[in-house]
């Protein structure tokens, strides 16, 4: 995607937050700023998202008051019939109400490639970890004498 320089005032705090955390975070000002932007608006569109860090870093959008994203969506597109139906039904299932289930499936259907692609790589990682699980299982017991 092209991108297209901007130019903006801040506030010296801000902008001495935003280098504190984009030392953290090991990512340029500009990259940080970019992000959070981004994010912002996201959020301004999807009022009940935020945005929560993974173990890897990466941020992922969530409720405010629940689960992330993908965790909903992944029980949803599961669900057989109308939309009504697959919310009422998610609710029940993840015991979430039905306007978080819609907030949701809101963003999941403005992102939906990118909370897809998450759901693979979860999948991945998921089958990866329980191969490796089954073949320590298969490991043979080495028995040592005693000393």
């Amino acid at each position: 995607m092209a991108s297209r320089h901007l130019s903006l005032r801040i506030d010296e705090s801000v902008l001495n937050r935003l280098d504190a955390e984009s030392r953290k975070s090991r990512q340029t000002r500009s990259e940080l700023a970019k992000l959070l932007i981004e994010e912002g608006l996201r959020m301004q569109a999807h009022p009940g998202i935020v945005f929560r860090p993974t173990a890897t870093g990466r941020r992922q959008a969530a409720l405010a008051d629940g689960p992330k994203v993908w965790v909903v969506a992944e029980v949803y597109r599961e669900i057989d019939g109308d939309h009504a139906a697959r919310v009422k039904q998610t609710s029940e299932l993840t015991e979430l109400s039905e306007y978080q289930v819609q907030v949701a499936v809101g963003y999941y259907a403005d992102y939906r490639d990118e909370i897809d692609d998450w759901l693979r790589q979860n999948n991945e990682e998921a089958e990866q970890a329980y191969a490796a699980w089954l073949r320590q299982q298969e490991m043979p017991v080495v028995e040592t004498a005693p000393r």
